[in-house]
C-alpha cells in the first residue's frame, strides 16, 4: 500500500468558527487532487472528520470513497482502555456476569465515537453514565443501551461533575475548544481517563496535578510490515493514528468504500475493522499519555498512589 498525507492549514478553532462549507470546499480539492494522483480511498483525520456532518457531504462530493476512520478509532480506544484496566487491576469482575464491578462515564456520549463507545462499554461494565448537552438525545441513547445491555445500570446527565467522583473509567469524545468539560480535581483516585477528543480535553497540567489517575490518549496502532513514513506525524516508528490506520487497512483489503461516515458508527463495523487489523498484524502501540509514552513502571506507581489515597479516604 502506498499513501499520501495531505494537510489542511487550519486549527480546530478556525475550523469551528468558519462555516462548514468553507472546510468542505478545501477538503474537496484535496480529494480531487488525491484521485488525480492515483488514490482509491481517502481518510479524514483529526478535526476534519468532526466538521459538519462527519464526512457525509465530503464523501458525496469526492471522486473517491471517503472514510472518517472512526470505527477503528473507537475500537483502538477501547482496546487501549481494556489493556490498561488489566494492568492496573483496580476493578474486579462480577464472577456471575463477567462485568466490571464499577462505573464508566462517556462525555460526548451522543457523538460518533462517544455513542459507539458507550454501547460497547455497557457490555462490560455494571454501571455507565452518559454525558452530553441535550437530554432528549441522552434519553434515546439510554433506551438503546438498555435494549442491548439489560444488566447495565444507565444514568444520564448534562454535567460530568455530578458523577466524576464515582467513575472508574472516563472516556471523553468531544469537540470542545474553550470550555472545561470536567473538574479533574473531583475524579476518583485510580480513574483511567481516555481522552480521544480533538482538540484534547485534558492538559499536561491536569496530568501533573493528579498523579493518582491515569490519563491516556486514544489508541494508536503499529502498522504491519516494513513501514516507511517520510513525514513527521509526531509519533515514533511505525505508530500511526487509528483513523490513518483504518484507511491503510481498507486499502490492504482492496475495499475502496466509505466504511465509516456520519455520527452513527455501527458496532459490527467496529468489530470488523478490529478483526481486519489483527488479521494483517496491526497491534496496539505502547500506552501514550499527554507527556509521551507511559511505561509499566509509571502505571504501577499510579496504581500504588491511588490505593494509598483510597485507604486514607476510607480511614477518614
Amino acid at each position: 500500500v502506498r499513501g499520501k498525507i495531505y494537510t489542511l492549514g487550519a486549527t480546530p478553532r478556525v475550523l469551528r468558527q468558519d462555516p462548514a462549507e468553507v472546510a468542505y470546499a478545501k477538503i474537496q480539492k484535496l480529494c480531487e487532487r488525491a484521485a488525480n494522483q492515483g488514490a482509491k480511498i481517502i481518510g479524514l483525520g483529526a478535526y476534519t472528520k468532526v466538521i459538519g456532518d462527519n464526512g457525509v457531504t465530503i464523501n458525496n462530493n469526492s471522486p473517491i470513497p471517503v472514510t472518517t476512520g472512526n470505527s477503528l478509532s473507537a475500537s483502538a480506544t477501547l482496546w487501549g482502555v481494556h489493556d490498561v484496566l488489566n494492568r492496573m487491576q483496580l476493578i474486579k469482575k462480577n464472577k456471575n456476569t463477567n462485568l466490571f464491578k464499577g462505573r464508566a462515564m462517556v462525555i460526548g456520549a451522543t457523538g460518533s465515537i462517544g455513542k459507539v463507545s458507550a454501547l460497547l462499554l455497557s457490555r462490560i461494565f455494571e454501571k455507565i453514565v452518559l454525558i452530553a448537552p441535550r437530554l432528549e438525545r441522552l434519553n434515546a441513547l439510554k433506551f438503546e443501551i438498555k435494549k442491548l445491555s439489560p444488566l447495565c445500570q444507565v444514568d444520564i446527565s448534562t454535567n460530568a461533575n455530578d458523577f466524576a467522583a464515582t467513575c472508574d473509567v472516563l472516556l471523553t469524545a468531544t469537540s470542545a475548544c474553550d470550555s472545561k468539560i470536567v473538574n479533574v480535581a473531583q475524579l476518583k483516585s485510580g480513574c483511567v481517563v481516555c481522552d480521544c477528543s480533538r482538540p484534547l480535553d485534558f492538559t499536561i497540567e491536569d496530568t501533573k496535578s493528579r498523579p493518582d489517575i491515569l490519563i491516556i490518549e486514544s489508541g494508536e496502532l503499529h502498522l504491519p510490515g516494513p513501514v516507511e513514513i517520510t513525514c513527521n506525524l509526531g509519533l515514533p516508528g511505525k505508530t500511526v493514528y487509528a483513523c490513518l490506520a483504518e484507511t491503510a487497512l481498507l486499502a490492504l483489503e482492496e475495499r475502496y468504500e466509505s466504511f465509516t461516515l456520519g455520527r452513527n458508527i455501527e458496532i459490527d463495523k467496529v468489530k470488523e475493522i478490529y478483526k481486519i487489523a489483527v488479521r494483517h498484524g496491526a497491534r496496539l502501540s505502547a500506552v501514550r499519555g499527554h507527556m509521551g509514552f507511559i511505561s509499566d513502571k509509571e502505571i504501577l506507581l499510579i496504581k500504588d498512589l491511588a490505593q494509598k489515597k483510597r485507604r486514607t479516604k476510607n480511614l477518614a
